[in-house]
């Protein structure tokens, strides 16, 4: 994906991303988990032949990321055949699975013939204690430490995955000391958005998550992997915000701009369409419509692309292309899914020019 401009990609057109729910059956008990997934399989939940259906439609739209998720991915007993599916369509399938003892059992080099082009791993917690107690399971620091071990050896690259919260929001500096033994090539670092188990009370304040973007833009400049963050566009608006850091660099990886529903479509585990796994707007069905027609022209997505659509802060924001708050976070807290995003704490000159005429 290097080679791909970060400019030239039509969000209108196509999503950049494309994830895919196989299941919401999961082992663990995570405290924030968004699908408030249990032990067993929905028994209305895609069946192998319709997951190569949903597979044929997105070998249609090669996407440049797609993810087979859950719950827990490692779950399906025709995880292979959909991994293998997929990579005959010409799709790089990545894999983000639960550290659970039934994927450390899991035999990785397979994995890696069937086609898994990257496996993503959960640290939400710089040490074993405070992992282990958001993940709700003892032993998952040392799984996830397992996977990773069983990754490297079978030679498919590791992205981390980390959730903040208030209670960890203050540790950057702890998760970046931590990930000096492991080097993913990609750390992905997502703001809480308090749906399914995740709860307002858990959410880092305006000034915290301001505070650890900034450390996070210092970071990236000498971090030997990639950053991204999930549900946090705001760390666009600070890199441009912070030259006094260093420049603003526009990463290879993906274009700029990526949103709930601009480049992004998720797919639940029953075939219902959402702008992204975090913002539940119900947008169609994969058994009976086509994925690609639902995110060109379902009127939800079209409107989650036009930046003029926002409202509130994020309305009044010279940023609203560049950012655009997160969508889900707004729907969550206010109902409102164009509604400015409550944990940013940048105030727009525009705004700013209003309330004092006001």
């Amino acid at each position: 994906m290097s080679e791909l401009s970060p400019y030239a990609f039509d969000f209108n057109d196509r999503p950049f991303v494309v994830i895919w729910e196989t299941t919401r059956a999961c082992a663990l008990a995570c405290r924030h988990c968004r699908a408030e997934a249990d032990p067993h399989a929905h028994p209305l939940q895609l069946s192998t032949e319709e997951g190569f259906a949903l597979i044929d439609q997105i070998a249609e739209i090669k996407p440049p990321v797609f993810v087979l998720t859950g719950g827990d991915p490692a779950m399906r007993p025709d995880l292979l055949d959909l991994i293998n599916y997929s990579r005959e369509k010409g799709l790089f399938p990545a894999l983000s699975p639960s550290a659970t003892p039934r994927l450390v059992k899991m035999n990785f080099h397979e994995l890696k013939r069937a086609g898994v082009h990257r496996i993503s791993l959960s640290i939400d917690g710089p040490d074993r204690a405070s992992h282990d107690a958001f993940r709700g399971v003892k032993g998952t620091w040392d799984w996830t430490l397992q996977a990773y071990e069983k990754c490297f050896d079978a030679g498919i690259p590791v992205q981390i995955n980390t959730t903040i919260t208030k209670d960890n929001a203050d540790r950057l500096d702890d998760f970046i000391d931590m990930l000096e033994d492991i080097e993913p090539v990609l750390w992905s670092v997502f703001v809480l958005v308090p749906t399914g188990r995740g709860k307002f009370d858990d959410l880092p304040s305006p000034a915290q998550l301001e505070r650890l973007l900034i450390r996070l833009h210092e970071h990236s400049l000498t971090a030997p992997y990639e950053i991204k963050t999930t549900e946090a566009p705001m760390y666009r608006r600070v890199q441009r915000q912070h030259p006094e850091i260093g420049e603003f660099r526009p990463t290879k990886r993906a274009p700029l701009g990526i949103n709930d529903g601009k480049g992004f479509v998720f797919v639940s585990h029953t075939g219902e369409v959402n702008p992204s796994g975090f913002l539940p707007l119900n947008a169609g069905n994969v058994r009976t419509q086509h994925l690609l027609d639902i995110y060109r022209n379902n009127p939800t997505f079209q409107h989650l692309r036009d930046p003029n659509a926002l409202m509130g802060k994020c309305g009044q924001c010279e940023y609203r292309s560049l950012c655009g708050g997160s969508r889900a976070r707004a729907y969550a807290m206010s109902g409102n899914p164009f509604d400015g995003d409550p944990l940013c704490e940048y105030q727009p000159p525009m705004l700013m020019a209003q309330r004092a005429w006001a």
